[in-house]
């Protein structure tokens, strides 16, 4: 597989709450956002996923603040496959602060995959080509 760029994201301003740090809420949307993007370049995209019947919605998500992010930090978020079964995937971030190089936030998030109509499907079965491509980013690092 070819090496994948390492995703990341600029604080804006709309991103800050009242104290002048990135308000919690944003770090859940930049793990998607770094998701996707790894999706994207291991060439398994949401929108061809769902043009192929497919949708993965999240199951859970947790998220450690460790230490703040300003307006206009920049973030690199590193995105992990730590477990695939061809049913369920679940993903580590950690997010680190290009900077300082101090890690920002942590974070985990589990998918299940389903067909249009929401019935539970198996990529390894059904999706033999996308089943591979995850089960060659287990365990792999984004650098």
């Amino acid at each position: 597989m070819k090496d994948l760029k390492v995703y990341t994201h600029n604080a804006k301003y709309y991103e800050t709450d009242q104290m002048g740090i990135i308000h919690h809420s944003n770090y859940i949307r930049w793990m998607e956002e770094a998701r996707i993007d790894m999706m994207e370049q291991i060439g398994m995209s949401y929108a061809d996923m769902e043009k192929a019947g497919i949708i993965s919605p999240v199951l859970s998500i947790k998220c450690n603040y460790k230490n703040m992010v300003h307006f206009n930090d920049t973030v690199e978020i590193k995105v992990k496959v730590v477990k695939y079964t061809g049913i369920k995937l679940e993903l580590e971030y950690e997010m680190i602060n290009m900077e300082t190089g101090e890690v920002t936030t942590t974070g985990e998030s589990s998918h299940c995959f389903l067909d249009s109509e929401g019935k539970l499907l198996s990529l390894k079965k059904d999706y033999p080509e996308y089943d591979a491509k995850l089960r060659e980013m287990k365990d792999t690092d984004r650098e």
